[in-house]
């Protein structure tokens, strides 16, 4: 039996801990971004904000540029 088999499934919802890794930011970061409304969508689940994991990919695939003069 591969190893692949063995894994586990990557989990749909991410914490900010792990939302920004994935996006390689920081903590910190993401939380300002959320804060003011410029980061990924997000949701709460009680009193805890998690990221899908489609979320980030839409957010990044949103953001896609081919040159530093390009709009924000």
């Amino acid at each position: 039996m591969a190893d692949d088999a063995k894994k586990e499934p990557e989990p749909a919802f991410l914490n900010t801990v792990e939302a920004a890794a994935w996006l390689r930011l920081t903590k910190n970061t993401l939380e300002k971004m959320r804060v003011q409304g410029t980061g990924p969508l997000y949701r709460k689940h009680g009193r805890y904000v998690r990221y899908h994991i489609e979320d980030l990919v839409d957010y990044s695939q949103a953001n896609k540029r081919r040159s530093t003069s390009d709009a924000d």
